[in-house]
């Protein structure tokens, strides 16, 4: 069983769930597939998944336009989601989930 936490800025900004709020007025039927997916995470079941580089995972939404969604494994039970975002956007926010998780590690040191 696996533990789901939402990165968090300095300032307190959750980019990952600012993604998928701003998504939920747009295309609501992809958050439910995205909860979906999240929900299988927390048993265990990453399904579609590959490692980017620097401790990002993928986990790939076979839906819409590709959506993807950005985590790190930590302490081997705990699923920090970093960002989300769709196959457009893949090499940006795979930057930004490295970026993120090198804040979220220098904070929790």
């Amino acid at each position: 069983m696996y533990h789901l936490i939402i990165y968090q800025t300095s300032e307190g900004k959750q980019p990952f769930k600012a993604w998928r709020d701003k998504l939920r007025k747009k295309d609501p039927r992809a958050v439910l597939k995205i909860n979906s997916t999240l929900d299988k995470v927390e048993n265990g079941n990453f399904s579609d998944h590959k490692f980017e580089r620097s401790g990002v995972w993928e986990i790939r939404i076979n839906y819409g336009p590709g959506y993807r969604l950005y985590y790190s494994v930590e302490n081997g039970k705990i699923v920090l989601l970093l960002i989300g975002g769709d196959k457009t956007t893949q090499s940006r926010d795979i930057a930004k989930a490295v970026e993120y998780l090198k804040d979220y590690k220098a904070r929790t040191k």
